[in-house]
Parts: structure tokens; C-alpha cells; sequence
């Protein structure tokens, strides 16, 4: 059912503590990067010559742009107004979106292909927690969960202050960029959810439990409440600016908040997420679980009565 080769032994071990990462406004898990497979050894004498290239194409091209530009991506401090930092995520995520359909094709309906290839990746942050699993939906998880992680962050690019580079000026308002991200984080979301609802279950038992802990079903869990949380924390943001929000709305969109914080903190509160990364992220839920029930408590009392803390 698929094998594994995955360092550190423990996958909750000490990785290395980031660096500066700028500032940010969304926590953006460290960056998971595909290592070259040589699909033409693994699937040359099961798939014609054409799939096998068009793979290798699709996988590759992941493979140099992540390599090239993941470091760019995960340590972007301002919004420059040249939007190179959106046209690197972009391009990055389109490539993936490209890629995916054709790599379900190795998993549908139980195809025996799925065995065939042994998928590397390594965590951009360590290069030590390399993970390496002979099962095309390790492959399809680690796919959504690169797709989630650039949604993140491209989320965090639209909500940094802006500044302008060589004499531009930003084209799209805070405003825009605000509602912008409110749909991103929902794809973010979305791509979660699949990866817990449905590619985690294809998994054998054993190859769940070797999983690095970037892809362990807590963290995901909470990395789409979190997702969720911030994309309601924006319309809250905007209902509150806004002259015809009533305080029904402000009250229902703070009390899904302070829900959602609640729920991510939950699924990340017990988990063995060491030093570096899992501690930031453990910390950073639990700051916006607080900051969404000081928010509760700002509404006037009758309001804040009716939210379920």
C-alpha cells in the first residue's frame, strides 16, 4: 500500500526556528517543495510515452519555479506596487492547478499506478524533514497543501501596507484588496477541507501516521478554520466601516469568528508541533481566538449576549 522514507524520525522533532519572515498579516506555513521523480523509470512501460512526458513536464515546471522563487515568496516584507510577488504566486499556482488532473489520473478508481512512484518533498524551512512516500495521494495532499499555503500567502500580500517601487503607484485600493482576500481565503479553504475530507482517508493507516506534521489532519484542520476565521474577520472589518451594516450582521459575523478561532484552536492545541513553525502557528491561533472575543465583548451587551463564547 505505498511506502515511506521520511527524516527526522520524529516528524513533530526540532526543526529549525525561521528567520525574519517580514511582517505579516497572515500566518503562512513554511513552504513544502517537490524534489525531482523520474517518471519515465517509474511509469514508462504502464502509461503511453505522451502522459508520462506531459507528467514530467507538469512536474518539473513546479519543481524549478518553487525551487527558484519559494524563498522569495515566504519572506516578502512589503507590498511592492510592481506586484512581482502576485505574479510569482500566480504563476506558481497555475502551474499546480495544471498539474493536479493530471495527476488524479494515477489515483482513479483505485489504479494500480498510484504505487508506482516514490514522491520526495522537503519543507523549505528544514532542509532535514525531507518525506518521501511511494503513493500518488501523498502526492495529491502535499499538491492542495502547496495550493493552500500560496493562497495564504498571497492573501498576506493584499493585506500588507503598500508602498510604491520605482514610482508606481498601487493600482487596486486597500478597500479592494481587502474583499480580494476574503475570496482567497476561501479557496485556501477549500483546498484544505478537500485534502481532510478526502484525500486523507485514501491513505493507508500506517502513512498517515508517518505524515510530517505539516500535513498532520490537526494542522490542516486548523489551517482552514484559520482561513475561515480571517476571511470573516475581514467582512467583520468591513461591516464595521460600513454605514448600512446593521448590528445583527456585526454580531453574526464576530460570533462565526470567535467559532472558527475556537475550532482551529482546538485541533492545534495538543499536537506535538516542536520549536519554529507549529510554535508560531499554535501562538498565533491563540492570539486571534483572544482578539476575536475582545471583539465579542466590544458589542453592545445585548449583542454580545446572544454569541455563544
Amino acid at each position: 500500500m505505498g511506502c515511506f522514507a521520511s527524516t527526522p524520525k520524529d516528524s513533530g522533532g526540532n526543526r529549525r526556528r525561521p528567520g525574519s519572515i517580514g511582517e505579516v498579516s497572515v500566518y503562512v506555513p513554511g513552504l513544502r517543495i517537490p524534489k525531482p521523480v523520474d517518471f519515465a523509470q517509474s511509469l514508462g512501460d504502464h502509461l503511453s510515452k505522451n502522459i508520462v512526458e506531459r507528467l514530467s513536464a507538469l512536474r518539473t515546471r513546479i519543481v524549478v519555479m518553487a525551487s527558484q522563487e519559494g524563498p522569495t515568496i515566504t519572506r516578502t516584507k512589503k507590498k511592492s506596487a510592481t506586484q512581482h510577488g502576485d505574479s510569482t504566486l500566480a504563476d506558481l499556482q497555475q502551474a499546480l492547478e495544471d498539474y493536479l488532473p493530471v495527476l488524479l489520473g494515477l489515483v482513479k478508481d483505485g489504479c494500480h499506478l498510484q504505487y508506482k512512484v516514490q514522491f520526495v518533498w522537503v519543507n523549505q524551512e528544514d532542509d532535514a524533514e525531507e518525506t518521501a512516500m511511494s503513493n500518488a495521494w501523498y502526492e495529491v495532499l502535499s499538491v492542495l497543501h502547496l495550493m493552500a499555503t500560496l493562497s495564504l500567502s498571497q492573501a498576506n500580500l493584499l493585506l500588507l501596507p503598500r508602498t510604491s517601487a520605482d514610482g508606481y503607484q498601487p493600482k487596486v485600493s486597500e478597500a479592494e484588496s481587502r474583499r480580494a482576500s476574503v475570496d482567497i481565503f476561501l479557496k485556501a479553504a477549500g483546498y484544505l477541507d478537500c485534502a481532510v475530507r478526502h484525500v486523507l482517508p485514501q491513505l493507508p493507516t500506517e502513512l498517515r501516521r508517518n505524515l510530517p506534521v505539516d500535513l498532520a489532519e490537526g494542522v490542516l484542520r486548523a489551517l482552514c478554520l484559520q482561513a475561515l476565521g480571517q476571511g470573516v474577520d475581514i467582512q467583520l472589518g468591513m461591516a464595521i466601516d460600513s454605514t448600512k451594516a446593521t448590528l445583527a450582521v456585526k454580531r453574526r459575523l464576530a460570533c462565526e469568528m470567535v467559532k472558527y478561532w475556537q475550532q482551529a484552536q482546538d485541533n492545534i492545541t495538543n499536537l506535538p508541533l516542536g520549536n519554529g513553525w507549529g510554535e508560531k502557528h499554535r501562538h498565533f491561533v491563540k492570539w486571534k481566538y483572544v482578539e476575536a472575543k475582545v471583539c465579542i465583548h466590544s458589542l453592545p451587551p445585548d449583542m454580545a449576549n446572544k454569541c455563544c463564547l
